[in-house]
C-alpha cells in the first residue's frame, strides 16, 4: 500500500470516528498492511498539513488517540448548531477532580483529607460524569477504592495524556498574573 493511500485512510477513519481513534486501533483497522512508525508518521504528517491549511478545525492527540477539533474560536457558532450541554462542575467537584488529577491513584479518605470536608457525593457525581473511575482496591485496612481519570477527562480538558495538566509553577505564574 501506497503511504498517501496510508494517509487517506487514516484520515478518513479518523473523520468519521466520534470519539479519539489510539494508534493501536489504526493499527488492528490496516491490519498487518502497515506499520506502526509508518501510521506514527503518516498521523505526524496529517497534524502538521491540517495546523498549515488554516481550517476552522485541526488534529490533535487527546485522550492517547487522535481526533479533529474545532478551533475554540468557533464554538459560539457550534453551540447555536448544536444545543450541546457542556459538563458543569461545581467548585467541590473541580477541586476534587484536579486532586485526583494530580495525585491520582488517590483513595478517598486522601482526598477529604486534602479538603477538609467529607467528598463521598462529589466523587459520585464525577464518576457518573465519566471523568475518574475505580482503578482498584488499597490494599489497607478496609479496603478502600482507588481512583484516577478517565480517556474521558483527557477529552473533555482536551488533553493528550496526564503529564499535560499544568505544572504547580505554571499554575502559581498564573495566580501571580490575575493579581
Amino acid at each position: 500500500m501506497q503511504r498517501e493511500e496510508v494517509k487517506r485512510i487514516v484520515e478518513s477513519l479518523l473523520f468519521v470516528h466520534p470519539h479519539p481513534l489510539s494508534l493501536d486501533n489504526i493499527m488492528k483497522i490496516l491490519g498487518n498492511e502497515v506499520g506502526r512508525k509508518i501510521i506514527r508518521e503518516v498521523l505526524g504528517e496529517l497534524i502538521a498539513e491540517y495546523r498549515e491549511m488554516g481550517r476552522s478545525f485541526h488534529l490533535m492527540e487527546v485522550g492517547e488517540g487522535y481526533q479533529f477539533r474545532t478551533k475554540a474560536e468557533y464554538a459560539p457558532w457550534i453551540g447555536r448548531l448544536r444545543k450541546v450541554r457542556p459538563i458543569k462542575l461545581s467548585q467541590p467537584a473541580l477541586e476534587s477532580l484536579a486532586i485526583i488529577a494530580y495525585r491520582q491513584p488517590i483513595v478517598r479518605s486522601e482526598i477529604e483529607r486534602i479538603r477538609g470536608v467529607d467528598s463521598g457525593w462529589v466523587v459520585h457525581s464525577l464518576l457518573e460524569k465519566g471523568l475518574i473511575r475505580i482503578l482498584g482496591r488499597k490494599e489497607a485496612p478496609g479496603r478502600p477504592l482507588i481512583y484516577g481519570t478517565t480517556r474521558r477527562f483527557l477529552e473533555v480538558f482536551g488533553l493528550r495524556d496526564i503529564s499535560g495538566l499544568p505544572t504547580l509553577q505554571e499554575l502559581e505564574s498564573l495566580k501571580g498574573e490575575e493579581a
